[in-house]
Order: structure tokens, then C-alpha cells, then sequence
């Protein structure tokens, strides 16, 4: 009897808090947070962006060698570079942060020819300070600057390198796709649940990567990475986390789980960015996958406790980094079928002013 009451009770309470309290508690601010205190579905998102917010800081006023924010700032300096008409002074408030993290990141990747963001940082700040106007502040960190890369324009690049600088596009290489064509490969892409039992080279899937990485990114930061399972133990494992791949996991050869590195923000105000990007430059990639003759398969990533835990462990995750989604990828066998998924019509997603 006492046990069948105490179940009542449980019942009871997730129902309030499922049910009742939402209607109570959504239309204040106050009552919301509070909600949210007893419900503790955000928790893990205030740890990993806090997490990231106190990686960030300490990146870049202690060690002063943040990547992300000399990123960032750098994409900030080619923005006003690009202006028209361009301002003789600019950048003022963020050219000694940047200068700060540029000496950090130079000093340990200055030889890493393979970098080309480290080529970037270099021509964008060489190009700010040889067109800059006359400003103390300006000429103080142009000294820094040139005591930093002591000479390496003697040796860093070539005379013959394009600066990695703003610049004006050449019509004459406009890549020669017509909408029809663009449309077409838009259509033929549909998630692909069935595969052949055929490895994929890993050259195929950085080709893919490649396109990805030229997506749109708030400032250039670029907040997320792909992690790539091929081996066949391992895809098992990383398959059964998510839910929804249940019928068809068994079939997917590669599996990847897209993470967002959330210390690339010193503010709050920047949390959703990782989906964003991330979001962005996962489109990118599934389209560049049908060119090569690959099929693929987006996988949602439920934000549930130990779902999150599993994959934590699993990928060996820091507090400040979130999955993001996941991809199940290979070459389509022709005898599965995939859903024909009807799209909204253009006047239910479009409007104008």
C-alpha cells in the first residue's frame, strides 16, 4: 500500500513538472529559470558553455596565445580592410589582443608549413600595419609585430605567393555550374540508410572535408571538428549511441560525430554558433560526398544525460565540447531504397519584408 502511494507521488511530480509547471513558469523570465533549476535539462549546456567561456579567457589573458580569438580578430582587421571607403586607423581596441595571442600561436607555429591560417595571420597583420595611419597605439604594436617574425619575410613566403589578403574576385574563375545542375544534385541527395559493404578510402572523405571547411564560419573561428570512425568494431560502438539508427545501423561503415568546441566564445551571447557552423559545413560536406560517388546519412543527436555521457566517454570529450550530430556514411547500394521526403512548399518557408 505504502509503496503503491510513493509510486503516486513520483507520478504525480513528473507530471507537475512535465505538465503543469511549464504552463505556470513560461511566461516570466524569473519563473522560467527557476523551472529550469528543478528540471535540470540545460545543466550540461551551462557547464560546457561556461567550461568554454573560462578556457577562452584564460587563453587569452594569461597565456595570451588564444587561437581562436587571434582567428577572429584577424578576420575582424580584413573586414576593415575591405571597407569602402577603408579607414586610415581602425582595430584599435582589439590590435593589442591580437598582437598578444599572434606571438603565442607564431612562436610555436611559425615553422608549420602545413598551417595555411598561419601564412593568413601574417600577410592580414602585415598588410594592417603597412596601410595603417598614424596612431601610436597602431605604431607601438607594428614594433611588436616586427620583433615577433624577425625577418621571416625573408624566408615565410615567397615573392611569388598571393597574399592571403581581401581581394576582388575574377569573374574569369567563376566555377561554370548552372542552377539546373546545382538543383538537380540538391534533389539527388537523399539520406542514405543502406550500404555496400565496401571501405571507403579515407582520401574520398578528406576530399569531402575539404569542401566543408570553405562554409561560412561567425569570424572565420570555425568551432567544430569531424571525428571519423572507420574500424569496423568501433563504428558498432559509435553507431548504438544515437538514437534513430535502429533497423539500418548494422549497414553504416563509417560513422562520424561532428564536436563543437565551445572555448572558440568569450560570451554566452556566442553558444548557439557551434550548431550554426557546424550545421553549415555539414551540408557542405553531404553535397561534396555525391560527387564522389558517396552516399550519406545525418543522424540527430538528442540532448539526453547519458546519451551525452556515453559519447563523452567514448570520444574522450573536455567540458567545453558538445556532440553536435552525427553522420553515417558509404558507397549506396542500388537495391536500398530511400524515403522520397516531400518538401515544404516555397510559400510555407518563404517570405518577404
Amino acid at each position: 500500500m505504502i509503496k503503491k502511494l510513493i509510486r503516486r507521488i513520483q507520478a504525480y511530480k513528473v507530471r507537475a513538472i512535465e505538465d503543469y509547471l511549464p504552463r505556470l513558469c513560461y511566461k516570466s523570465r524569473l519563473l522560467s529559470n527557476l523551472y529550469y533549476i528543478l528540471n535540470s535539462k540545460f545543466s550540461r549546456e551551462h557547464q560546457a558553455v561556461l567550461a568554454g567561456r573560462v578556457k577562452h579567457i584564460k587563453e587569452a589573458k594569461e597565456t595570451k596565445a588564444n587561437y581562436y580569438l587571434l582567428v577572429r580578430n584577424t578576420h575582424r582587421i580584413e573586414k576593415g580592410l575591405l571597407m569602402k571607403p577603408r579607414r586610415a586607423v581602425f582595430g584599435k581596441e582589439y590590435i593589442t589582443e591580437t598582437i598578444d595571442s599572434f606571438e603565442g600561436v607564431w612562436s610555436v607555429s611559425k615553422k608549420d608549413k602545413s598551417n595555411s591560417q598561419i601564412k593568413w595571420f601574417y600577410d592580414v597583420l602585415s598588410e594592417y600595419f603597412g596601410t595603417s595611419g598614424e596612431d601610436e597605439l597602431i605604431k607601438h604594436n607594428h614594433k611588436r609585430f616586427e620583433k615577433i617574425i624577425n625577418g621571416a619575410h625573408t624566408n615565410f613566403c615567397t615573392s611569388t605567393e598571393v597574399k592571403s589578403i581581401p581581394y576582388y574576385r575574377n569573374t574569369m574563375n567563376k566555377v561554370s555550374i548552372d542552377f539546373e545542375s546545382f538543383f538537380k544534385l540538391t534533389k539527388y541527395r537523399r539520406s542514405v540508410r543502406w550500404f555496400l559493404d565496401e571501405r571507403v578510402p579515407r582520401e574520398l572523405i578528406d576530399k569531402a572535408i575539404l569542401a566543408a571547411n570553405q562554409s561560412p564560419s561567425a569570424c572565420n573561428r570555425q568551432p567544430f571538428e569531424f571525428r571519423i570512425f572507420d574500424d569496423p568494431e568501433l563504428v558498432k560502438r559509435v553507431v548504438k549511441i544515437p538514437m534513430g539508427t535502429k533497423g539500418y545501423g548494422q549497414s553504416i561503415p563509417v560513422m562520424i560525430v561532428v564536436v563543437g568546441n565551445l572555448d572558440a566564445y568569450f560570451d554566452e551571447r556566442d553558444r548557439h554558433i557551434i550548431y550554426i557552423d557546424a550545421s553549415l559545413a555539414c551540408m557542405s560536406f553531404m553535397l561534396a560526398l555525391e560527387t564522389l560517388g558517396l552516399g550519406s546519412c545525418p543522424i540527430n543527436w538528442p540532448d539526453i544525460e547519458t546519451k551525452e555521457i556515453e559519447m563523452e566517454k567514448l570520444l574522450n570529450l573536455k567540458k567545453h565540447q558538445r556532440p553536435i550530430m552525427c553522420i553515417g556514411l558509404g558507397y549506396p547500394d542500388p537495391e536500398g531504397m530511400v524515403a522520397f521526403s516531400e518538401k515544404r512548399p516555397l510559400d510555407q518557408i518563404r517570405q518577404y519584408n
